[in-house]
């Protein structure tokens, strides 16, 4: 199941379902009879991708995602606020967001811009957050190294002490990983560090397993311009991107939501 989860979520990707559709096109302008269908689905595939790729659109869907949680700008005030535990550390929990390993490369060369800008944000909450401890989450997927592993060595390298690391090596997925760090850290006061898009998902996941996470989302794709440029009025790889992470997180909460984890 996992596996076809995976495979379905790239099969209705934005990109690769528009290219799906041109593709169907052209096999039936080239090898059918049915020309006039066959306009009409290289019709469809090209303004799905058009429309998907436009920065007018795009945004618009990814957005209230984004938007849904503010960004933790100021974590030290947790602490003014009597938020963080006194007998107990605070954990800081990232979620893992994508590998591959390559021993030629720099660890930091080796995770995906999402995952590297989770663990930058953990370690700006750890350092703003004396005592606490950074929770690495993902397990060994596609790719025989964990994922936390591999997270974990760059946030040493970032300057985290060892003894403040923590490893969840077993997850596959988000709502894995809520259910074992839940067991983990039992009540203790969690931050949650995940993509920002993401994070409407993540939180309703932890929320389910009974934690009341903070959350600290980070990995922004949509900005709010403060001046117009060329840019903004043609489509292109960034709007698709836009659209895919979306289309991506409205599918994810349907599924736990058809399967009762949220």
């Amino acid at each position: 199941m996992f596996i076809l989860k995976k495979i379905a979520a790239n099969f209705l990707s934005p990109g690769s379902l528009g290219l799906e559709i041109l593709i169907l096109g052209l096999f039936l302008l080239w090898f059918t009879r049915r020309q006039r269908l066959g306009k009409i689905v290289v019709s469809l595939g090209t303004a799905l991708l058009l429309l998907f790729g436009s920065p007018l659109l795009s945004p618009r869907l990814l957005m209230p995602l984004e938007r849904h949680y503010p960004a933790l700008l100021h974590p030290e005030a947790l602490v003014r606020e009597g938020r963080q535990p006194q007998t107990s550390p605070i954990w800081i929990v990232v979620l893992g967001g994508g590998h591959d390993t390559d021993p030629s490369l720099p660890v930091n060369s080796q995770i995906s811009r999402a995952a590297l800008s989770r663990v930058v944000e953990g370690v700006r909450l750890y350092r703003a957050l004396p005592g606490s401890k950074l929770l690495m989450s993902g397990g060994v997927v596609f790719d025989p190294v964990s994922e936390a592993g591999v997270m974990a060595r760059i946030a040493q390298i970032l300057g985290v002490k060892p003894q403040d690391l923590v490893l969840e090596e077993t997850s596959r997925d988000t709502a894995e990983e809520a259910a074992i760090i839940a067991k983990m850290i039992g009540a203790d006061r969690v931050i949650l560090v995940t993509s920002a898009a993401h994070m409407p998902r993540a939180m309703a996941l932890f929320e389910k397993r009974g934690l009341n996470p903070i959350p600290a989302p980070t990995d922004y794709l949509t900005r709010s311009p403060q001046g117009l440029s060329p840019g903004q009025f043609f489509p292109g790889a960034g709007g698709l991107g836009q659209a895919e992470a979306a289309l991506h997180e409205y599918l994810g909460l349907a599924w736990a939501w058809l399967r009762g984890d949220i």
